[in-house]
């Protein structure tokens, strides 16, 4: 099963910005207990949507530099990427459903 990529600054444009299909980046914290609340979600979604959605995790206390650039104030925030833009983004514990309805809306039901 196809499992979350590991985002750091030396993957991130390549992984996210020149990707070829939609990315959905999970920027989270390891003191944050919403996260790893939804941490199962993630690695379910990357399996999933595996072809159509690439599924990412960025640790935002080892890369302060992406999560200003990025305005990050909430955690976890989910953005999602296409053609190397922010397409949407939202901020807080999401259920499975609730990502793929952000999904879905932002790419046209695609999934």
């Amino acid at each position: 099963m196809k499992k979350a990529i590991t985002l750091n600054s030396k993957n991130f444009q390549k992984e996210v910005l020149e990707s070829e299909i939609p990315v959905l980046v999970d920027f989270w914290g390891s003191w944050c207990p919403p996260c790893k609340m939804v941490e199962q979600t993630i690695e379910e979604l990357a399996g999933d949507l595996d072809g159509k959605v690439k599924v990412g995790k960025l640790n935002v206390d080892q890369y302060p530099v992406l999560r200003n650039q990025y305005s990050i104030i909430g955690l976890p925030t989910f953005i999602l990427f296409k053609d190397g833009q922010m397409m949407k983004n939202e901020v807080g514990a999401r259920s499975k459903k609730q990502l793929l309805k952000m999904l879905n809306e932002a790419l046209g039901n695609i999934i």
